[in-house]
Protein backbone atom coordinates (compact mmCIF):
# COMPACT_ATOMS: atom_id res chain seq x y z
CA UNK A 1 0.00 0.00 0.00
CA UNK A 2 1.78 3.59 -0.92
CA UNK A 3 2.11 5.70 1.59
CA UNK A 4 2.28 8.87 -0.65
CA UNK A 5 0.19 11.62 0.04
CA UNK A 6 -2.68 12.01 -2.32
CA UNK A 7 -1.42 14.49 -5.25
CA UNK A 8 -3.18 15.43 -8.73
CA UNK A 9 -0.62 15.95 -11.78
CA UNK A 10 -2.27 17.08 -15.47
CA UNK A 11 -1.27 19.19 -18.34
CA UNK A 12 -1.71 20.02 -21.65
CA UNK A 13 0.16 21.05 -24.53
CA UNK A 14 0.15 24.35 -25.99
CA UNK A 15 -0.25 23.23 -29.86
CA UNK A 16 -2.80 24.95 -31.14
CA UNK A 17 -5.87 26.25 -29.74
CA UNK A 18 -7.93 24.29 -26.81
CA UNK A 19 -11.52 23.25 -27.45
CA UNK A 20 -15.10 21.67 -26.14
CA UNK A 21 -13.00 18.37 -25.34
CA UNK A 22 -10.15 19.72 -23.72
CA UNK A 23 -12.81 21.70 -21.49
CA UNK A 24 -15.31 19.08 -20.91
CA UNK A 25 -12.74 15.96 -20.60
CA UNK A 26 -10.29 17.50 -18.58
CA UNK A 27 -10.23 20.86 -17.45
CA UNK A 28 -14.31 21.03 -16.56
CA UNK A 29 -12.73 18.35 -13.75
CA UNK A 30 -9.24 20.14 -12.73
CA UNK A 31 -12.08 22.96 -11.44
CA UNK A 32 -13.87 19.89 -9.30
CA UNK A 33 -10.65 17.88 -8.39
CA UNK A 34 -8.98 21.75 -7.39
CA UNK A 35 -11.37 21.39 -4.38
CA UNK A 36 -11.04 17.60 -3.07
CA UNK A 37 -7.34 17.16 -2.96
CA UNK A 38 -3.84 18.93 -3.74
CA UNK A 39 -3.21 19.55 -7.53
CA UNK A 40 -0.54 20.67 -9.63
CA UNK A 41 -1.30 21.78 -13.38
CA UNK A 42 1.71 21.90 -16.13
CA UNK A 43 1.20 23.90 -20.02
CA UNK A 44 3.53 20.43 -20.86
CA UNK A 45 5.99 23.05 -23.31
CA UNK A 46 8.74 20.88 -23.09
CA UNK A 47 6.58 18.12 -25.05
CA UNK A 48 5.38 20.38 -27.77
CA UNK A 49 8.77 20.36 -29.06
CA UNK A 50 8.19 16.52 -30.48
CA UNK A 51 6.03 18.77 -33.08
CA UNK A 52 8.12 20.11 -35.95
CA UNK A 53 10.36 23.04 -34.61
CA UNK A 54 12.02 26.03 -35.73
CA UNK A 55 12.06 29.52 -35.41
CA UNK A 56 8.27 30.08 -36.38
CA UNK A 57 7.20 27.70 -33.84
CA UNK A 58 9.11 28.83 -31.09
CA UNK A 59 6.76 32.22 -31.41
CA UNK A 60 3.91 29.80 -31.62
CA UNK A 61 5.09 27.66 -28.12
CA UNK A 62 4.62 30.75 -26.82
CA UNK A 63 2.01 32.20 -27.82
CA UNK A 64 0.49 29.01 -27.05
CA UNK A 65 1.47 28.48 -23.67
CA UNK A 66 0.06 32.19 -22.50
CA UNK A 67 -3.11 31.04 -24.45
CA UNK A 68 -3.69 27.48 -22.65
CA UNK A 69 -2.76 29.25 -19.02
CA UNK A 70 -5.23 31.81 -19.62
CA UNK A 71 -7.85 28.93 -20.73
CA UNK A 72 -7.10 26.64 -17.47
CA UNK A 73 -7.45 30.42 -15.19
CA UNK A 74 -10.92 31.61 -17.25
CA UNK A 75 -12.29 27.85 -17.00
CA UNK A 76 -11.98 28.38 -13.17
CA UNK A 77 -8.41 27.11 -12.19
CA UNK A 78 -6.99 29.22 -9.45
CA UNK A 79 -3.62 29.83 -9.31
CA UNK A 80 -3.83 31.30 -5.88
CA UNK A 81 -4.44 27.98 -4.63
CA UNK A 82 -3.37 25.27 -7.73
CA UNK A 83 0.09 26.06 -9.09
CA UNK A 84 -0.24 26.54 -12.67
CA UNK A 85 3.41 26.48 -14.47
CA UNK A 86 5.33 25.69 -17.47
CA UNK A 87 7.20 22.77 -17.62
CA UNK A 88 10.41 24.33 -19.14
CA UNK A 89 10.33 26.14 -15.93
CA UNK A 90 10.98 23.31 -13.81
CA UNK A 91 14.39 21.58 -14.79
CA UNK A 92 13.86 18.83 -12.52
CA UNK A 93 11.62 17.21 -15.35
CA UNK A 94 14.38 16.53 -17.46
CA UNK A 95 16.44 15.41 -14.90
CA UNK A 96 14.49 12.72 -14.20
CA UNK A 97 13.64 12.27 -17.40
CA UNK A 98 17.15 10.89 -18.29
CA UNK A 99 17.34 8.56 -15.22
CA UNK A 100 13.68 7.39 -16.32
CA UNK A 101 15.61 6.67 -19.56
CA UNK A 102 17.56 4.42 -18.47
CA UNK A 103 15.24 2.22 -16.83
CA UNK A 104 12.53 2.06 -19.42
CA UNK A 105 13.04 -0.44 -22.13
CA UNK A 106 12.66 -0.24 -26.16
CA UNK A 107 10.72 -2.87 -25.98
CA UNK A 108 8.05 -1.01 -24.18
CA UNK A 109 8.35 2.27 -25.94
CA UNK A 110 8.12 0.02 -29.29
CA UNK A 111 4.71 -0.91 -28.11
CA UNK A 112 3.42 2.69 -27.46
CA UNK A 113 0.52 3.09 -30.03
CA UNK A 114 0.02 6.69 -30.31
CA UNK A 115 4.01 6.92 -31.59
CA UNK A 116 2.75 4.45 -34.12
CA UNK A 117 0.05 6.57 -35.02
CA UNK A 118 2.26 10.10 -35.05
CA UNK A 119 5.65 8.91 -36.63
CA UNK A 120 2.99 6.68 -39.41
CA UNK A 121 5.28 5.26 -42.59
CA UNK A 122 8.21 7.32 -42.14
CA UNK A 123 9.33 6.16 -38.20
CA UNK A 124 13.27 6.81 -39.20
CA UNK A 125 12.36 11.19 -39.78
CA UNK A 126 10.57 11.61 -36.11
CA UNK A 127 12.36 12.58 -33.41
CA UNK A 128 13.60 11.22 -30.39
CA UNK A 129 12.08 12.96 -28.38
CA UNK A 130 8.76 11.69 -29.76
CA UNK A 131 9.80 8.26 -29.19
CA UNK A 132 10.46 8.94 -25.41
CA UNK A 133 7.44 11.02 -24.78
CA UNK A 134 5.71 8.89 -22.97
CA UNK A 135 9.11 8.80 -20.37
CA UNK A 136 9.59 12.32 -20.21
CA UNK A 137 5.38 12.54 -19.15
CA UNK A 138 5.96 9.56 -16.47
CA UNK A 139 8.78 12.11 -15.18
CA UNK A 140 6.38 14.67 -15.15
CA UNK A 141 4.14 12.76 -12.96
CA UNK A 142 6.81 10.96 -10.74
CA UNK A 143 8.99 14.10 -10.27
CA UNK A 144 6.01 14.94 -7.58
CA UNK A 145 4.86 11.79 -6.60
CA UNK A 146 1.78 12.25 -7.95
CA UNK A 147 -0.97 9.62 -6.90
CA UNK A 148 -3.75 10.77 -9.67
CA UNK A 149 -3.53 11.67 -13.28
CA UNK A 150 -6.91 12.60 -15.01
CA UNK A 151 -6.30 11.08 -18.46
CA UNK A 152 -8.20 10.15 -21.53
CA UNK A 153 -8.51 7.29 -23.27
CA UNK A 154 -5.78 7.63 -25.42
CA UNK A 155 -3.50 8.47 -22.50
CA UNK A 156 -3.87 5.60 -20.34
CA UNK A 157 -1.55 3.53 -22.39
CA UNK A 158 1.22 6.17 -21.35
CA UNK A 159 0.45 5.93 -17.69
CA UNK A 160 0.54 2.68 -17.55
CA UNK A 161 4.01 2.90 -18.52
CA UNK A 162 4.55 5.40 -15.84
CA UNK A 163 3.67 2.94 -13.19
CA UNK A 164 6.01 0.31 -15.29
CA UNK A 165 8.88 2.68 -14.60
CA UNK A 166 8.13 3.17 -11.14
CA UNK A 167 8.24 -0.32 -10.49
CA UNK A 168 11.55 -0.76 -12.38
CA UNK A 169 13.34 2.17 -10.56
CA UNK A 170 12.01 0.74 -7.14
CA UNK A 171 13.15 -3.03 -7.54
CA UNK A 172 15.98 -1.67 -9.41
CA UNK A 173 17.52 -0.14 -6.66
CA UNK A 174 15.86 -1.24 -3.79
CA UNK A 175 13.54 1.39 -2.51
CA UNK A 176 10.09 0.10 -2.12
CA UNK A 177 8.04 2.62 -2.82
CA UNK A 178 9.77 5.24 -3.30
CA UNK A 179 7.72 5.89 -6.24
CA UNK A 180 3.93 5.21 -6.30
CA UNK A 181 1.84 3.93 -8.88
CA UNK A 182 0.06 6.59 -9.83
CA UNK A 183 -3.89 6.09 -10.94
CA UNK A 184 -6.10 7.19 -13.75
CA UNK A 185 -8.70 9.19 -13.27
CA UNK A 186 -11.06 9.22 -15.85
CA UNK A 187 -14.45 10.97 -15.14
CA UNK A 188 -17.60 12.60 -16.93
CA UNK A 189 -20.13 11.17 -19.64
CA UNK A 190 -18.18 13.12 -22.09
CA UNK A 191 -14.65 12.25 -21.49
CA UNK A 192 -14.22 11.65 -24.90
CA UNK A 193 -15.85 14.04 -27.42
CA UNK A 194 -15.60 13.83 -30.71
CA UNK A 195 -15.52 15.74 -33.75
CA UNK A 196 -19.07 17.83 -34.88
CA UNK A 197 -18.32 16.82 -38.60
CA UNK A 198 -17.56 13.03 -37.97
CA UNK A 199 -19.02 11.11 -34.58
CA UNK A 200 -16.06 8.09 -35.35
CA UNK A 201 -13.44 10.52 -35.01
CA UNK A 202 -12.17 12.79 -31.83
CA UNK A 203 -12.28 16.30 -31.56
CA UNK A 204 -8.95 17.56 -32.34
CA UNK A 205 -7.24 20.72 -32.45
CA UNK A 206 -5.47 19.11 -35.64
CA UNK A 207 -8.39 18.88 -37.67
CA UNK A 208 -8.20 20.55 -41.09
CA UNK A 209 -12.09 22.06 -40.75
CA UNK A 210 -12.47 24.26 -38.43
CA UNK A 211 -15.91 23.45 -37.96
CA UNK A 212 -15.23 20.17 -36.20
CA UNK A 213 -14.74 21.69 -32.74
CA UNK A 214 -15.98 24.67 -30.86
CA UNK A 215 -12.46 26.51 -29.59
CA UNK A 216 -12.60 27.87 -26.62
CA UNK A 217 -11.84 31.05 -27.88
CA UNK A 218 -14.78 30.84 -30.15
CA UNK A 219 -17.64 34.26 -30.37
CA UNK A 220 -20.77 33.14 -28.99
CA UNK A 221 -21.95 33.54 -32.80
CA UNK A 222 -19.59 30.83 -33.79
CA UNK A 223 -20.25 28.61 -30.89
CA UNK A 224 -24.25 28.27 -32.20
CA UNK A 225 -23.13 28.47 -35.64
CA UNK A 226 -21.36 25.43 -35.65
CA UNK A 227 -23.84 23.72 -33.10
CA UNK A 228 -26.60 24.25 -35.51
CA UNK A 229 -23.95 23.38 -38.79
CA UNK A 230 -23.15 20.12 -36.85
CA UNK A 231 -23.33 16.91 -38.49
CA UNK A 232 -26.49 14.70 -37.67
CA UNK A 233 -29.38 12.31 -39.53
CA UNK A 234 -32.64 12.33 -40.83
CA UNK A 235 -34.05 10.25 -37.60
CA UNK A 236 -35.04 12.15 -34.25
CA UNK A 237 -33.25 11.98 -31.47
CA UNK A 238 -33.35 8.22 -30.24
CA UNK A 239 -35.88 7.51 -27.03
CA UNK A 240 -33.06 5.37 -24.87
CA UNK A 241 -29.75 4.96 -25.61
CA UNK A 242 -30.24 1.38 -27.05
CA UNK A 243 -31.45 4.08 -30.39
CA UNK A 244 -27.75 5.35 -30.60
CA UNK A 245 -26.24 2.32 -32.56
CA UNK A 246 -25.29 3.23 -35.78
CA UNK A 247 -25.81 6.88 -34.69
CA UNK A 248 -22.48 8.52 -33.14
CA UNK A 249 -22.90 11.70 -34.26
CA UNK A 250 -26.37 11.81 -32.02
CA UNK A 251 -24.37 10.01 -29.26
CA UNK A 252 -22.12 12.30 -29.40
CA UNK A 253 -24.66 15.74 -29.36
CA UNK A 254 -26.30 14.07 -26.76
CA UNK A 255 -23.20 13.29 -24.00
CA UNK A 256 -21.93 16.78 -24.85
CA UNK A 257 -25.47 18.48 -23.67
CA UNK A 258 -25.15 16.26 -20.75
CA UNK A 259 -21.74 17.47 -19.61
CA UNK A 260 -22.42 20.98 -20.13
CA UNK A 261 -25.84 20.42 -18.37
CA UNK A 262 -24.32 18.16 -15.49
CA UNK A 263 -26.58 15.85 -15.92
CA UNK A 264 -26.88 12.16 -17.59
CA UNK A 265 -27.54 11.24 -21.37
CA UNK A 266 -30.54 9.24 -20.45
CA UNK A 267 -31.93 12.49 -18.56
CA UNK A 268 -31.37 14.29 -22.07
CA UNK A 269 -32.95 11.30 -24.32
CA UNK A 270 -36.00 12.17 -21.48
CA UNK A 271 -36.27 15.24 -22.44
CA UNK A 272 -35.83 15.17 -26.04
CA UNK A 273 -36.23 11.78 -26.52
CA UNK A 274 -38.43 11.41 -30.41
CA UNK A 275 -37.97 15.05 -31.07
CA UNK A 276 -36.34 16.59 -34.17
CA UNK A 277 -32.39 17.63 -34.25
CA UNK A 278 -33.24 21.19 -35.53
CA UNK A 279 -34.89 21.70 -32.05
CA UNK A 280 -32.65 20.14 -29.57
CA UNK A 281 -29.76 21.74 -31.62
CA UNK A 282 -31.34 25.06 -30.59
CA UNK A 283 -31.17 24.04 -27.20
CA UNK A 284 -27.69 22.72 -27.12
CA UNK A 285 -26.51 25.96 -29.34
CA UNK A 286 -27.76 28.09 -26.01
CA UNK A 287 -26.54 25.60 -23.49
CA UNK A 288 -23.36 25.55 -24.96
CA UNK A 289 -22.61 30.09 -25.49
CA UNK A 290 -23.74 30.04 -21.85
CA UNK A 291 -21.02 27.46 -20.96
CA UNK A 292 -18.42 28.71 -22.80
CA UNK A 293 -18.60 32.06 -24.17
CA UNK A 294 -17.81 33.50 -20.42
CA UNK A 295 -14.61 31.61 -20.88
CA UNK A 296 -13.50 32.93 -24.16
CA UNK A 297 -14.25 35.92 -22.85
CA UNK A 298 -12.11 35.83 -19.79
CA UNK A 299 -9.22 33.98 -21.88
CA UNK A 300 -9.41 37.57 -24.13
CA UNK A 301 -9.67 39.97 -20.83
CA UNK A 302 -6.57 38.03 -19.28
CA UNK A 303 -4.50 37.45 -22.79
CA UNK A 304 -4.29 41.73 -23.02
CA UNK A 305 -2.04 41.33 -20.10
CA UNK A 306 1.11 38.69 -21.31
CA UNK A 307 3.17 40.08 -18.03
CA UNK A 308 1.17 38.86 -15.55
CA UNK A 309 0.22 35.37 -17.02
CA UNK A 310 3.99 35.03 -16.92
CA UNK A 311 4.06 36.28 -13.37
CA UNK A 312 1.64 33.30 -12.64
CA UNK A 313 3.61 30.91 -14.24
CA UNK A 314 6.92 32.07 -12.75
CA UNK A 315 4.77 32.04 -9.49
CA UNK A 316 3.73 28.14 -9.95
CA UNK A 317 6.90 27.00 -11.10
CA UNK A 318 8.59 28.32 -8.24
CA UNK A 319 5.83 26.28 -5.85
CA UNK A 320 6.18 23.56 -8.14
CA UNK A 321 10.05 23.35 -7.96
CA UNK A 322 9.53 23.15 -4.43
CA UNK A 323 7.76 19.84 -4.32
CA UNK A 324 10.58 18.29 -7.09
CA UNK A 325 13.71 20.10 -5.69
CA UNK A 326 13.83 17.29 -2.64
CA UNK A 327 12.38 14.45 -4.45
CA UNK A 328 15.61 14.57 -6.94
CA UNK A 329 17.79 15.37 -4.38
CA UNK A 330 17.12 12.02 -2.64
CA UNK A 331 16.36 10.23 -6.53
CA UNK A 332 20.19 11.26 -7.56
CA UNK A 333 21.47 9.59 -4.20
CA UNK A 334 19.43 6.74 -4.53
CA UNK A 335 20.89 6.43 -8.31
CA UNK A 336 24.44 6.98 -6.61
CA UNK A 337 25.13 10.55 -7.82
CA UNK A 338 27.57 12.64 -6.29
CA UNK A 339 27.46 16.17 -4.97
Amino acid sequence: MTTHKQLVLSGMQPTNTLHLGNYLGALKNWVRMQSEMPCLFCVVDMHALTQESGYAKADDVRRATREVTAAYIAAGVDPARTPIFNQSQVAEHGELAWIFNCVARLGWLDRMTQFKEKSGKHKERSSVGLYTYPVLMAADILVYRATHVPVGEDQKQHLELARDIAQKFNNDFGVEDFFPQPEPVITGPATRVMSLRDGAKKMSKTDESDNSRINLTDSADTIAQKIRKAKTDPNPLPEDKKGFEGRPEAENLVNIYAALADTTPDAVLGEYGGKQFSEFKNALAELTVARIAPIADEMRRLLADEAEIDRILKDGAQKARAIAAPIIAETKKVVGFVG
